[in-house]
């Protein structure tokens, strides 16, 4: 699983002009499930995204989300599954079939709800707009694979 995980002062997410997500303080997630995840991808990721430590506290990066009071806007990424080793054209062999990549997806949503953070998404497999305001800017990535950062 890969994830790009970047901090933001408010972010909101639309679809056909519909606003189907928005936070204040947080981090915007972008999740892309790759063929061969499962749920202990999926779990990790959460955890290793609710306690990074990329909010100022005393430090430059010494608080977490709960720290903060913050959210997740958690919106599936499949492209970050794609590979543009050749040609021009991106392959997106390595993404997970829909079916499959939805409920590891929610299962990221629901793993930062049940660890207490306000956690807004995107709409799977839909058109959507992402509007974020990056803050520092401070962007990370998050891969797992067989349930282990890597």
């Amino acid at each position: 699983m890969k994830s790009v995980i970047q901090r933001v002062s408010r972010a909101e997410v639309r679809v056909g002009g519909e606003i189907v997500g928005q936070i204040g303080r947080g981090v915007v997630a972008l999740v892309g499930v790759e063929r061969g995840d499962g749920l202990a991808d999926a779990h990790m990721t959460a955890r290793k995204l609710a306690g990074l430590r990329m909010f100022p506290g005393d430090k430059p990066m010494d608080r977490n989300l709960v720290d903060v009071g913050g959210a997740a806007l958690v919106i599936s990424q499949f492209t970050l599954a794609g590979t543009i080793r050749k040609g021009r054209r991106p392959s997106f062999d390595r993404a997970e079939d829909p079916d499959k990549a939805e409920p590891l997806y929610m299962a990221v949503v629901e793993e930062l709800r049940q660890r207490g953070i306000p956690t807004e998404t995107g709409r799977f497999a839909a058109d959507m707009e992402v509007e974020l305001v990056n803050d520092g800017p401070v962007t990370l990535m998050i891969f797992t694979e067989g349930g282990v950062v890597r």
